[in-house]
């Protein structure tokens, strides 16, 4: 065996060893998934969630961190509901001490604790919003083109126009003479304020969204009665955050959509039936391909895999319900495709250097 002869048996082992080391990892990450049914009757935004149809509307599960490792010091918990206007969220946070100071709209609110919301209507990792609420009710709201890992523009003046929302306090706000049971917040968003095209029909009946939740929870220091981010006491700076969310992210990283849970917006009255919903099979080749992806974008293994990237099968297949999945890379002048062609629905799944995910139709 020449020396050119053994370089390559090497490239092919380790690609190999990276391969399978992203099906592990994609097999850990399932992303969590809810109903969303909907409702014939108002709701009045006053973060009570009193109305019958928040009654019978399923909680989802407990949060966990976000990492996907650890509970959570305290419980976490959501609900949604919808119509033909707007898309509703009730959360409920234990918190034993319930404070805050940020009243500037559009401030780094997530500098108190705060419960955050992120939602890609198209499904596609680009064109998303993220939006939150400390216990004052303070909002920020914006639009992000893309994950932040991709030089993305962040659009902090996009505004929610229509956006109701209330709080409502199980204790008392800023007292650290007592024990709180924690905050509950209420939250209304028009479909209209979420479109991403200027078309009619923008109620997501019997369709799915991918939505991230998340919670971020601070260690505190009391000085003259007054609640305060705690500091290390040796280097000054603050201790990190805690960060509690409804479907793992398994890094500490809220922007990337691809792992973000899947929420499917049935179009029966909540409390009527119960529907169970199955994520599609392609979402499946997606979750696969975008470990790929985010191995291939690694400075330490990009190297490797571009001497492979000429259009050739991009590593070994792998097994999805019993049908063989084959990615593909191709290397182009604007950048790269990792793409596959479904054996469920015969499309062509493909992700570009960007990270953006796109169907193309047979």
């Amino acid at each position: 065996m020449n020396t050119m002869e053994k370089q390559k048996k090497l490239i092919n082992f380790i690609s190999f060893f990276l391969f399978i080391g992203c099906i592990l990892i994609y097999a850990q990450e399932t992303p969590r998934s809810y109903v969303a049914y909907k409702t014939n009757s108002e709701i009045t935004i006053d973060g009570k969630a009193n109305e019958t149809s928040w009654q019978k509307a399923p909680w989802s599960d407990l949060f966990i961190d976000i990492e996907g490792v650890k509970k959570p010091t305290y419980d976490t918990r959501m609900k949604m509901l919808w119509d033909d206007t707007n898309v509703y969220f009730f959360a409920q946070m234990e918190e034993p001490h319930v404070w805050g100071d940020i009243t500037e709209h559009d401030a780094v609110i997530f500098h108190n604790n705060d419960f955050e919301i992120f939602l890609d209507p198209e499904a596609d990792v680009h064109g998303y919003y993220e939006l939150e609420w400390n216990v004052l009710n303070t909002v920020w709201d914006q639009f992000l083109t893309a994950p932040y890992r991709t030089g993305n523009q962040t659009l902090n003046g996009w505004e929610a126009l229509g956006l109701q929302s209330a709080v409502s306090v199980q204790g008392t706000l800023n007292d650290p003479s007592d024990v709180d049971q924690g905050w509950t917040i209420e939250i209304a968003i028009p479909f209209r304020d979420l479109r991403t095209g200027y078309y009619e029909n923008n109620v997501p009946k019997n369709k799915f969204w991918r939505v991230g939740f998340s919670r971020v929870n601070w260690d505190f220091d009391i000085t003259n009665g007054k609640y305060s981010r705690k500091k290390d006491k040796k280097t000054g700076e603050f201790l990190h955050e805690y960060n509690w969310v409804w479907s793992p992210q398994y890094v500490i990283n809220m922007h990337e959509p691809e792992r973000w849970g899947y929420v499917y917006f049935s179009e029966n009255e909540a409390g009527s039936s119960s529907y169970q919903f199955e994520i599609p099979k392609d979402e499946h080749i997606k979750w696969y391909l975008y470990e790929l992806y985010r191995d291939l974008i690694s400075k330490n293994q990009q190297k490797i895999a571009w001497k492979n990237a000429d259009g050739q099968v991009y590593g070994p297949s792998t097994q999805l319900f019993n049908k063989k999945v084959t990615p593909f890379l191709e290397k182009h002048f604007k950048g790269f495709t990792i793409w596959t062609k479904s054996p469920f629905t015969n499309e062509i799944l493909t992700i570009d250097k960007n990270g953006k995910f796109e169907v193309h139709k047979k």
